[in-house]
């Protein structure tokens, strides 16, 4: 083999003779020294001022944040009270997802810190203090899959990403559960941390227990965290996992599950292989019983189960009757503990669940989605995130997502809600646009979008009772009657996009009392 001279060529595309771009502002990890390696064994860090000293906060960046540890979260109020006392201001926060625990985040926003918030929702006193015009900047609110292509094309860049997890190694491989030393707190799969640790400038792990290197298999590998803080505690238990969740005894959510039920059994896509995304009300739940006695009696078994996943789902894979479970999000100490024990069940990002920019993403397997709303129109667009009285309380999560890459699109929900008509003319807030939805399920009746005239068979095909939607939006307003027409100001205090990007709807601010504007 011939010797080659390379004496005074110092990078490989003087070697090639061509350019090569390379931008790492938003995209790409900053590249380590072998030397830099040599002088720490580990990526902990002594403090969490430390670790934002490190990643060069500057004012007016961009921080992210998981809700996967729902309303037991430590980590976004200490992160945030630790920012606020540093100094910084005028902050993007780009949580996935905020509730009721984050209420501290009022006080930050009045004071300068948090100037903007880009998320897929919100809830409790921070989303009451929003809709009453809290900030001077609309809230923007995107589906998982929408938000995962942002960041993804960087139209979100991510500075930095602080991520909580129930276990870590020194080198940061982090999971949502711990084989090596379980200290109680579990939130099994971390699939919307997976999304912002691949493409955050850096990558903070906040965690309670820090286990022996390789915290394998891991949610957040090691070369995608930059540095690892222990602190006491991440959240509270009670309120990241319930024990399991349990079938609904709800007479009427009973009823719906069973209509649910035969709706499925009556398609076509009912058959061997068929794939299912179910949420975790009650509806959805005790709809998952109804469905393992079709399974059984017809010998079927679904190919898998996607999104959130809980006990139920489980069972049934356990059980023989779902081959496979795709897991973004774990919603019992049931599903957290099949993940960590089932070699079959594998926790996914945002990205490979719901993306619309990726090469591929789950959502557009699915057969069935059965899904729930505060309210839908008829022309069956759903609002999944404000009230009835225009207040936002909801996130749209994957429902868009899932609606637009299923087959067959079920929304589930009672024809009223105490005094409250769930079928309306229109609705407040679009999430979910009407031509992605098929069916709609109320303990009253059911309509099958006009658009499915296959669908429509079917049902008559299997004795199914049909109506249209707007006999049950007149069916809705005989029992409740006309209500009251929110009054709004001029201000818009969120914007509602759909998972392409494109601005869906507006949401403004609720008028104080439903009077005159402050």
């Amino acid at each position: 083999m011939q010797n080659l001279d390379l004496t005074g060529i110092a990078h490989i595309d003087e070697l090639l003779n061509v350019e090569v771009p390379f931008d790492n502002e938003h995209v790409y990890k900053e590249l380590k020294s072998c030397h830099e390696r040599e002088l720490s064994d580990n990526k902990i860090v002594p403090s969490l001022q430390d670790a934002i000293r490190l990643c060069g906060l500057k004012d007016g960046m961009t921080i992210s944040f998981h809700h996967h540890f729902r309303n037991g979260d430590f980590v976004v109020n200490r992160v945030m009270d630790t920012i606020a006392e540093m100094g910084f201001k005028n902050l993007v926060l780009a949580p996935s997802s905020l509730i009721d625990i984050h209420k501290p985040l009022i006080e930050h926003i009045k004071n300068g810190v948090v100037r903007r918030i880009e998320t897929s929702g919100l809830r409790g006193e921070l989303a009451e203090a929003i809709s009453h015009g809290l900030m001077d900047v609309p809230v923007v609110f995107r589906s998982h899959g929408g938000r995962a292509a942002v960041i993804e094309t960087g139209q979100l860049p991510i500075d930095v990403a602080f991520i909580g997890a129930p276990s870590c190694d020194p080198l940061g491989n982090a999971n949502g559960y711990s084989r090596d030393n379980d200290k109680g707190i579990v939130c099994g799969s971390m699939g919307y941390a997976k999304l912002d640790a691949q493409y955050a400038r850096k990558v903070v792990i906040l965690t309670d227990n820090i286990v022996p290197f390789p915290n394998v298999p891991f949610g957040v590998s090691e070369s995608d965290v930059d540095y690892v803080v222990e602190v006491d505690a991440i959240g509270d238990p009670n309120g990241i996992m319930s024990g399991a969740t349990r079938y609904t005894t709800n007479p009427k959510e009973l009823m719906i599950a069973q209509k649910v039920a035969d709706i499925i059994d009556a398609t076509d896509y009912f058959r061997n292989g068929f794939s299912i995304q179910m949420g975790s009300g009650g509806a959805s739940l005790a709809t998952v019983r109804f469905m393992k006695e079709k399974m059984v009696k017809k010998n079927i078994k679904a190919s898998f189960a996607l999104g959130g996943i809980t006990g139920q789902i489980v069972q049934l894979h356990e059980e023989g009757l779902i081959k496979k479970i795709l897991d973004v999000q774990s919603f019992d100490l049931e599903a957290a503990r099949s993940l960590k024990d089932n070699r079959f069940h594998q926790q996914i990002s945002a990205s490979y669940y719901a993306s619309p920019n990726s090469k591929g993403s789950a959502v557009n397997q699915l057969d069935f989605v059965i899904l729930s709303a505060l309210e839908i129109d008829i022309d069956f667009n759903v609002n999944v995130l404000t009230g009835s009285d225009g207040v936002i309380r909801g996130a749209i999560g994957g429902h868009s997502d899932t609606a637009a890459g299923a087959a067959v699109a079920i929304i589930t929900c009672p024809l009223t809600r105490g005094r409250i008509p769930t079928i309306v003319n229109r609705v407040n807030t679009i999430v979910t646009p009407g031509k992605t939805i098929d069916i709609v399920v109320t303990d009253q009746g059911i309509a099958v979008n006009p658009i499915r005239t296959d669908l429509m068979k079917m049902m008559q095909d299997a004795d199914i009772d049909l109506c249209t939607i707007e006999e049950l939006r007149d069916k809705a307003a005989r029992i409740v009657g006309e209500g009251t027409p929110i009054a709004y100001t001029d201000k818009v205090v969120g914007v509602v996009t759909y998972r392409d990007g494109s601005v869906i709807d507006l949401i403004y601010q609720v008028k104080d009392d439903q009077g005159s504007e402050e």
